[in-house]
């Protein structure tokens, strides 16, 4: 088979820590380029693609495409959208109509350019009207990088219905793994088979929602965070969306995605282009490898978060919930302060008539029988105690009990006027689609920064998106209501240079690359029970930097579970995230507070230490035991959990190890600010005190870290503690 290829590489790679990708495109006939090979391997920095070159290698195709009987003339062989016109009897993925009727495209390559770490390509399809314009790129951090635009060159409107880019998968890759789960308990792993058909994970509730894919992972048999090859696709949206993979008898897979448009949502006039979302491919010797590929991408958005360390935040949702006042909140305030709170966030509850979930969001203005004078004294008085201000909104949605929706009924997303969507506490979508609710959703918004010198909002999102047709246009609004919040967001952050705001949607309802590039963190979960964030925080950060997940000290017993855990246990859970306080803290006595105020000193040194550290989790035979570590990016130190979920099937615990160190160096191996911290932690069965187990710990090898590992003592269920490595 003769044909064109085209190499592109990971830029600026030393080849140190992580492998490095290395990308083949094929170009034939004219047809879309498929791509040959996706490579991780160690490469010197300089071994990159030379630029421009093209050579040509007859048997660049290492699939050998045949013909066989019984089928069509040519065999698969499937291009980054592959339709039926190439053969492609699977998924197709780029799927458009007019008129109501299906066009079939056959899209032919106009134009190329290649350069060391990108190929640009543009195809047409003069008989369909169809334009296509194509970027497959490899970030510094190794992620596959595919923007598509599609424009409609024809004479009459165009439907969108799918514009879905894939990679192929190579013939080892056995087994796919997802995130599945729902409110408060978001993120849990999944795994399964990856055998003939499509598999799809798709989100269809206008948000990403609980149960995301987060990452689809398609590896080898048996892949773990520490070992086997894997490849990952995640679609970088916050609407509608689909990731999946997909085999048929006659390929060995492929994996991709894209957006979910509804019928008519996507209708492009003549001249027309649709952007589609982005989509990321990583692939890495483990999902730790993947992981770090994601981290490094999505720091790149937020370089502020490089330059000045993580307030350590007090919420005040769970310490008060909507009984709010001036006093409480300033009393709550001042006692932050004393134990080392940099933050101080109001939630739900301080606007005009919200004195529960029932009224009131669409009305953000100060209510002023809860604060005769506005929130200038809760406000000042933060700043004065030398903290951050925050406050909550949820600004894509409205009350039909409320002010703005009796005087704008036509500003709710309805499938008809004479019926609105299913409620979710007691709420509707705001139609942001709608160019006078989003001018007025944004200048409150803006008005309340000002004038009350807001640093941070934490912005919430707590209803499906259902049934969503937009009263202004006669369209589903999905799309568009994702792109209005992403302007907004957009255009306060330019407005308010050094504005901070979380993405929060009933907890880890939405939480994507879209979201990430705007949004610098993200509130896991509405359950910051321990033992469940264990995992909960292990799905979210396939995707998400540690420091940038909201990881929640909070009271005992949960107030989601009832589950009655250790301060400990607690804070050592919160530890490598951003770390905050769900708790009210007025009921804690001297003692309390100073046990507090000891933990949230530790995190400080930790974050000055360790501000943006490598995260790792070990596999572990044992599904009683957690080990999660984040290591410094030289590997000079580390800290590292152990916990427990369950009760384990042995006794003692086998050795930990300790994956990521520098196996030829060595380290102090000890407790985290000392055994103290963790005495009430241990097993009462556990009689016999390790030899090592002391504050000055013991000196160990990289590689017997990494390979075996030490004992670490017997704990209770359900209790944590930290260890620190540093390199000697």
């Amino acid at each position: 088979m003769h044909m064109n290829a085209a190499t592109i590489t990971q830029p600026g790679h030393s080849g140190e820590n992580i492998g490095a990708v290395r990308l083949t495109m094929g170009f034939s006939d004219g047809r879309l380029p498929h791509v040959v090979s996706v490579t991780r391997a160690a490469m010197p920095a300089s071994d990159t693609a030379r630029h421009g070159e093209r050579p040509t290698l007859p048997d660049i195709d290492p699939q050998f495409p045949q013909t066989l009987d019984a089928g069509l003339s040519i065999s698969e062989s499937p291009t980054l959208l592959p339709t039926q016109s190439e053969g492609w009897t699977g998924t197709p993925a780029i799927q458009v109509s007019r008129d109501g009727v299906e066009v079939f495209p056959h899209l032919t390559v106009e134009e190329t350019h290649h350069a060391a770490h990108s190929i640009d390509f543009t195809a047409t399809d003069a008989a369909a009207g169809l334009g296509l314009a194509a970027s497959v790129a490899i970030g510094r951090e190794g992620l596959i990088r595919i923007d598509m635009t599609l424009a409609n060159t024809g004479r009459t409107p165009l439907s969108v219905s799918r514009l879905t880019p894939v990679i192929p998968l190579p013939p080892q890759v056995g087994e796919i793994e997802t995130c599945t789960g729902h409110h408060l308990r978001e993120r849990a792993i999944q795994r399964q088979p990856f055998t003939e058909g499509l598999f799809a994970k798709d989100s269809r509730m206008g948000r990403p929602d609980f149960n995301a894919a987060t990452l689809l992972s398609a590896g080898v048999p048996g892949f773990g965070f520490e070992h086997g090859l894997v490849f990952a696709a995640h679609v970088a949206f916050s609407g509608n969306s689909t990731v999946f993979a997909e085999r048929t008898p006659y390929t060995h897979g492929v994996i991709g995605g894209g957006e979910l448009p509804y019928a008519g949502e996507i209708m492009l006039e003549p001249g027309g282009t649709y952007h589609a979302p982005r989509l990321l491919v990583a692939v890495g010797d483990g999902l730790n490898e993947v992981a770090a590929r994601f981290h490094t991408y999505l720091r790149g958005f937020h370089p502020e978060l490089a330059e000045r360390p993580r307030p350590v935040t007090l919420n005040t949702w769970e310490a008060m919930y909507f009984g709010q006042s001036e006093e409480k909140v300033i009393a709550l305030a001042e006692r932050a302060a004393k134990v080392g709170i940099e933050r101080f966030v109001i939630d739900d509850g301080w606007f005009t008539g919200r004195r529960d979930d029932t009224k009131g969001l669409g009305d953000w203005q100060v209510d002023k029988d809860v604060w005769p004078q506005g929130l200038t004294a809760v406000a000042d008085r933060v700043h004065q105690l030398g903290m951050e201000f925050g406050l909550w909104f949820e600004p894509e949605m409205i009350s039909p009990d409320s002010n703005a929706a009796r005087e704008h009924p036509d500003w709710m997303l309805a499938p008809s006027a004479e019926r609105l969507p299913i409620e979710a506490r007691s709420q509707q979508v705001i139609d942001l689609t709608n160019p006078q609710a989003a001018e007025y959703v944004e200048s409150a918004i803006d008005t309340l920064v000002s004038e009350y010198h807001i640093d941070y909002i934490k912005w919430d999102h707590n209803r499906f998106l259902t049934e969503p047709l937009s009263p202004a246009s006669g369209h589903p609004a999905v799309h568009g209501e994702t792109e209005a919040f992403y302007a907004i967001v957009d255009r306060l952050r330019a407005r308010h240079p050094g504005l901070e705001i979380e993405s929060c949607s009933s907890g880890g309802g939405r939480i994507d690359a879209g979201v990430l590039e705007r949004c610098s963190r993200v509130w896991a979960s509405d359950c910051t029970d321990p033992v469940e964030r264990a995992d909960i925080q292990r799905g979210t950060s396939l995707l998400v930097p540690p420091e940038m997940i909201g990881e929640h000290i909070s009271e005992s017993p949960n107030h989601a579970t009832h589950r009655a855990t250790s301060l400990t246990m607690r804070a050592a859970m919160a530890f490598f995230g951003h770390l905050g306080i769900e708790w009210n803290i007025m009921k804690l006595d001297d003692t309390g507070l100073a046990r507090l105020k000891r933990w949230i000193d530790l995190y400080k040194t930790r974050r000055a230490t360790i501000p943006q550290g490598v995260l790792v989790h070990a596999d572990t035979t044992d599904p009683a035991v957690r080990v999660d570590g984040l290591i410094a990016p030289d590997r000079s130190r580390a800290v590292y959990r152990f916990a427990t979920v369950a009760s384990s099937r042995e006794y003692p615990y086998g050795l930990t190890r300790f994956p990521g160190l520098d196996e030829s160096a060595t380290y102090q191996v000890r407790p985290l600010g000392g055994v103290a911290p963790y005495e009430s932690e241990m097993s009462p069965n556990c009689r016999t005190a390790l030899g090592w187990w002391s504050d000055d710990g013991i000196v160990v090898g990289g590689a017997t870290l990494a390979q075996w590992g030490v004992r670490l003592p017997q704990l209770a269920p359900e209790h944590a503690v930290l260890v620190e490595l540093i390199r000697r």
